[in-house]
């Protein structure tokens, strides 16, 4: 049976404007963006079929164009649309935390890390600048290693924040493990850091450590 015939509160578009998109299961918003079904199945049909393929909503998203395009239903032009969608989402993130003061509100800063760098296969390490009000000016990645680890090297990070004008920084990198535990290594180049940056006078407010759904704060561990 095609949804249009199904009850109209089981209709995964209906739901969403009654309830709001909370309320609906991966599928059901899978299923809106699909749009269309294909032969005997319905749209929901085919997105509970591609949370199977791939295994969670996570890895359809993260699917590259030609795994993406190979399953049954979808094609470049869904791709296309999707990567936009994902895109929009991340700009969204990061207009919300320009807006605030970072150490004000931690939770924006986290929400706004896990989606730039949570999806990285390899060791990414970047920097969020500040001004004196503790606004974002950029976030800059900034070096980038294998998922053993990334070479990073404070002259650069000092001289990026000095052509920022920054007052402040907050260090942050992934882990590919999706274990968010800081090593060892990890504390000694935050040292080396917050020394380097101190010596033009600019604080080192924080240092995240991002993994697969959670992140690990310095500050908040004493680790600075």
């Amino acid at each position: 049976m095609a949804i249009s015939n199904w009850p109209e509160a089981e209709r995964p578009r209906e739901k969403l404007l009654a309830r709001g998109p909370n309320s609906l299961s991966d599928a059901e918003l899978l299923a809106i963006f699909l749009r269309t079904g294909v032969a005997g199945k319905t749209a929901l049909d085919l997105a509970r079929d591609l949370l199977v393929e791939f295994g969670s909503l996570r890895a359809l998203l993260e699917a590259g164009p030609d795994c993406f395009c190979r399953s049954k239903g979808l094609g470049k032009t869904k791709y296309v649309l999707l990567q936009a969608s994902l895109e929009l989402g991340r700009r969204h993130l990061a207009e919300r935390v320009e807006r605030v003061d970072m150490l004000a509100d931690p939770r924006a800063t986290r929400d706004y890390l896990m989606a730039r760098l949570r999806d990285h296969a390899q060791e990414v390490f970047a920097c969020l600048f500040l001004d004196n009000r503790h606004r974002v000016i950029s976030f800059d990645e900034m070096f980038f290693g294998t998922i053993d680890g990334a070479s990073v090297h404070p002259r650069e990070v000092v001289r990026r924040a000095m052509a920022h004008n920054a007052a402040a920084v907050i260090l942050a990198h992934n882990h590919p493990s999706g274990v968010a535990e800081p090593s060892r290594a990890d504390e000694n180049i935050t040292r080396r850091l917050k020394d380097a940056l101190a010596l033009v006078d600019v604080r080192t407010l924080d240092h995240l450590v991002i993994g697969d759904g959670e992140a690990v704060s310095f500050a908040e561990r004493g680790l600075l």
